[in-house]
């Protein structure tokens, strides 16, 4: 039933399920290929020479991709929470159009809903959304904190992990909010607005809101927020050009 479900998904930012086959006592799922591999091997997997240089508007046309993929299995009756979203999940395709892979594909391997068991490491790791264990489940704003550790990703072009000590309590937002004018990745250069950037980084922490209730937005004005963020910054660097944006002060970026 569930491999029925996962093939019926069909949505240009989501990896598509061709088929499955067992064979003997093996079992294989079967996906799409997409030749750009995951986003981490163009953002810092430092094992290999990146096969790109992500441009601050590229990386917004990432995000918006991710973001209408998660969407829309949030859309679905029921609504499917994807439960283990990283930038790991998030492949690029020969024109880096984005798609979200791995969906529910937790529940196709467990046959079961267990929400208070441990995953494959997602849920003690970097990416989990704070208030899990106390409400004993992963909902679409769980997803929506992990879509939010992503963007810090985007941002930063670093590894969430390498950004906050194990051993510390300070959250993803906090840090991001203290860090000012070094949270840029500094391989952007000036290639983006600092307007832009100050959006980006706003709507970053409401992702990654503490609060699930209060603070976070749903996916569908996620994406509409990246979609608005990058038409301007196409808008303001058209008439700036590339290479007149800077970044403004941190001090300024979190300011009303």
């Amino acid at each position: 039933m569930q491999v029925r479900r996962q093939s019926e998904i069909w949505h240009r930012n989501v990896v598509t399920l061709i088929g499955y086959c067992q064979d003997g006592g093996l079992q294989m799922l079967v996906f799409e290929h997409l030749p750009n591999g995951s986003v981490c091997g163009h953002l810092y997997d430092t094992g290999k020479e990146s096969m790109t240089r992500l441009e601050f508007k590229q990386r917004l046309s990432i995000a918006i991709g991710a973001a209408k993929g998660l969407d829309h299995l949030h859309s679905l009756a029921p609504p499917l929470i994807h439960k283990g979203f990283k930038t790991s999940n998030v492949l690029v395709d020969e024109n880096f159009i984005a798609k979200v892979s791995d969906a529910g594909v937790d529940r196709l391997l467990r046959g079961l809903e267990d929400p208070g068991s441990p995953l494959n490491g997602f849920r003690s790791g970097i990416y989990q959304d704070p208030e899990a264990h106390s409400l004993a489940q992963l909902s679409a704003s769980s997803d929506v904190y992990s879509f939010g550790v992503f963007l810090l990703e985007l941002i930063t072009g670093r590894e969430a992990a390498s950004l906050v000590s194990p051993e510390s309590t300070e959250s993803l937002a906090h840090w991001l909010e203290a860090s000012g004018d070094e949270v840029a990745d500094p391989r952007l250069g000036g290639s983006f607005t600092s307007e832009g950037m100050k959006e980006l980084v706003g709507l970053t922490m409401q992702c990654l809101s503490p609060s699930a209730v209060r603070r976070r937005p749903k996916m569908r004005l996620v994406a509409a927020e990246l979609d608005r963020i990058l038409e301007k910054e196409m808008t303001l660097t058209t008439v700036m050009g590339d290479g007149t944006a800077i970044i403004t002060l941190g001090s300024q970026l979190f300011t009303s």
